[in-house]
């Protein structure tokens, strides 16, 4: 047992030499709560109803495998997704409206993992979620969006974009979730208009914004044979209407480009940080763990 445990150590000291720079070993060791970078927004009415919030806990402790009593917590309001919808779908939003909620975990530096709970949300998918936190630079973290009832999903995004706030300290610039919001709209009238399930127009979206990307274009007519060829390919009919929509929310992610690469290496630079803390924590965890477990051993030998 106690090979086991030096063997640890050596690891730990091995970890504190790669990720812990001079004059920062104190903060790491006494940084025992590895759920730091964890954040969940509530919807104002889910929040301020017991049943609901115990509800939308439940959900994230089961999905995502933490003890919320160690994440950060914060609420978006009616007003906070009305700022950001008014002047795209311009839907209001009153504090009995805003149901959905969001967890953001980045405690991994994996790709980013969307999961939504297909039985309370019911329009946007877990690909339309990624495809605009993608034009927004979001790529890493795993995201999990539900309600205590069913609910559509559009104004969730606003949660989610909360909670990626809150858990890195760094705020979104308002163009770039501008963008993504007319991203989910337009996504979600597309789908109302069509045959089309929401998983393909995601996915029509996410290829014109690459190809578009590639040949570096904010240019309407260019854009707009992008979409007629993208939706041809794939076997989607859109009117003229629709096609203009996607137009719109394409060049708009365009024009943030830069923002939005700027705010992924923001994320991604935080998000790696946070990984190698999260390995050292892992192997103090381990150490404890064979401490106490030696320690349970000797007692039940001297109790015998």
């Amino acid at each position: 047992m106690w090979g086991k445990i030096v063997g640890v150590i050596i690891l730990i000291i091995i970890a504190v030499g790669l990720f812990v720079p001079v004059g920062s070993i104190t903060n790491t060791v006494s940084n025992d709560n590895n759920t730091s970078d964890v954040a969940v927004t509530y919807g104002e009415t889910t929040y301020n109803n017991g049943n609901y919030k115990n509800t939308v806990d439940q959900y994230f402790q089961d999905n995502g495998n933490l003890d919320l009593n160690h994440v950060k917590q914060t609420v978006i309001t009616a007003d906070d997704v009305n700022k950001i919808s008014g002047d795209i779908s311009h839907k209001t939003y009153n504090s009995n409206q805003v149901l959905s909620c969001a967890m953001v975990d980045l405690n991994t530096n994996d790709d980013i993992q969307v999961d939504v709970d297909k039985s309370k949300i019911t329009t946007v998918t877990e690909s339309m979620y990624k495809s605009a936190l993608n034009s927004s630079g979001i790529t890493k973290g795993h995201v999990i969006v539900t309600s205590p009832t069913t609910a559509t999903g559009e104004s969730a995004l606003a949660g989610v974009m909360k909670s990626y706030e809150t858990a890195t300290g760094k705020e979104i610039p308002s163009d770039l979730k501008d963008a993504a919001n007319n991203e989910i709209y337009t996504e979600s009238q597309v789908v109302n208009n069509t045959n089309a399930s929401a998983d393909d127009v995601a996915n029509l979206v996410s290829q014109a914004k690459e190809q578009a990307s590639q040949q570096n274009t904010t240019d309407n007519q260019t854009i707009t044979n992008i979409v007629n060829n993208v939706a041809s390919n794939n076997n989607i009919n859109l009117s003229n209407n629709d096609v203009n929509l996607i137009v719109q929310s394409v060049s708009q992610s365009q024009s943030v480009k830069d923002q939005a690469t700027d705010y992924q290496s923001q994320i991604s630079d935080y998000v790696d940080t946070n990984g190698s803390q999260t390995l050292f924590q892992q192997l103090w965890n381990m150490l404890q763990s064979l401490i106490n477990n030696n320690g349970s051993s000797s007692n039940t030998n001297y109790s015998n």
